[in-house]
């Protein structure tokens, strides 16, 4: 590694050189030499920080270009210049990192939404739960006041999912019986759930 002299000379010929647009040419020449000087040690800085090869090499592009930037406001009395150039390409890898974890938890919100839209939930809601309960509730008590025979047909019927006639078969009735003791029935629990509706 190269004396701090000659990386502070550096620094300063590029904040100095950047500012004048015939000098541009002799500035990028600056930092290049600085780059070629530094780059090894702080490409090892950046792949420390944030783990892959590729992003520290999108990171130490950006710290470069900062320092391109900021050279200007380098004062070697308050840092010797590795430990700026350090600094700066550990800021930018840590933005790195926070930009990578805003990006994966954006990511998982508009995953989350989209399978909320997408995909039936594994369980109704508590208002869902609640009203379906009450329902329940409310049909159980209804069914009650049917008399036995006829709560008997009305639930085979439909809980079974029973056809007339083979209710009219397993309960040794006739079809007819079967028919009006369904309608019957069927229009009570009407009336009685029209309460609770």
């Amino acid at each position: 590694m190269p004396h701090d002299d000659s990386l502070v000379e550096l620094i300063e010929r590029i904040a100095v050189l950047s500012r004048e647009q015939s000098s541009r040419r002799a500035a990028e020449d600056a930092l290049r030499a600085l780059y070629d000087i530094t780059s090894g040690r702080l490409f090892g800085l950046a792949l420390r920080v944030v783990g892959r090869r590729e992003a520290a090499e999108d990171v130490l592009q950006e710290a470069f270009l900062q320092m391109w930037r900021s050279a200007g406001d380098y004062r070697a009395s308050l840092s010797p210049p590795f430990a700026w150039m350090g600094l700066i390409v550990r800021s930018r890898a840590l933005d790195y990192l926070r930009r990578r974890a805003s990006e994966r938890a954006d990511v998982a919100v508009e995953l989350d939404d989209a399978l909320a839209e997408t995909l039936p939930g594994s369980g109704a809601d508590p208002m869902q739960q609640s009203e379906t309960g009450e329902l329940a509730s409310a049909m159980h008590g209804c069914l009650r006041l049917l008399d036995a025979r006829q709560r008997e047909v009305v639930s085979l019927a439909y809980l079974r999912d029973l056809s007339h006639q083979e209710l009219a078969q397993q309960l040794k009735l006739p079809l007819g019986t079967v028919k009006t003791w369904i309608r019957r029935g069927l229009e009570q629990l009407r009336a009685c759930m029209a309460r609770f509706a």
